[in-house]
């Protein structure tokens, strides 16, 4: 019985190889991203009367564009021998594993926020997220955080709401504010 398996020096050059040239996982992500503006961009339904002389699918067709060409000059920068500087940061230790629990923590915080800035308000929510992320990058101060992060909520929604005229849900605080 014969196997097609590669033999294993073939697999070590391959993993080498793609180890190397690891930065082009980053212009496969950014090609696809592009790719997802540009489809996105080329079949948004536009009405003939609704556009001006820079109708709404420029932005995104640039930005589309742009990503892809940027994809396209990374990945020959990347197979020519180009490589990304390794930081340089002295508060920045490169042998240390991913701190998952910070990452997750935050993340749980977005999804948080984004599930309820409606039913609660940006001026809940926001003191949420603002508190949440101290909490979740090692603040553990309990008596001031949760003040801070309110304050900080409420003027962010008043800058928005009032001074830039971006209305943001106010929630059930919609009448007191």
């Amino acid at each position: 019985m014969t196997t097609t398996e590669p033999p294993a020096e073939h697999t070590a050059t391959r993993r080498a190889w793609l180890r190397e040239h690891s930065e082009l996982g980053v212009c496969v992500l950014l090609l696809a991203l592009g790719a997802v503006v540009l489809t996105d961009a080329l079949t948004m339904d536009v009405a003939l009367t609704q556009r001006g002389p820079v109708g709404p699918r420029t932005v995104p067709v640039a930005v589309g564009t742009g990503l892809l060409v940027v994809a396209v000059l990374l990945a020959v920068d990347v197979l020519r021998g180009g490589r990304g500087q390794a930081e340089g940061g002295e508060d920045v230790d490169l042998s240390e594993p991913a701190d998952w629990r910070t990452v997750l923590l935050l993340a749980g915080v977005f999804l948080a926020t984004a599930v309820l800035i409606e039913p609660v308000g940006f001026p809940v929510a926001g003191a949420l997220l603002f508190w949440g992320a101290a909490y979740a990058l090692g603040s553990r101060a309990f008596h001031r955080d949760p003040l801070i992060a309110a304050g900080l909520s409420l003027v962010t929604y008043a800058v928005f709401n009032n001074l830039l005229g971006v209305p943001l849900p106010g929630g059930p605080l919609m009448g007191v504010l």
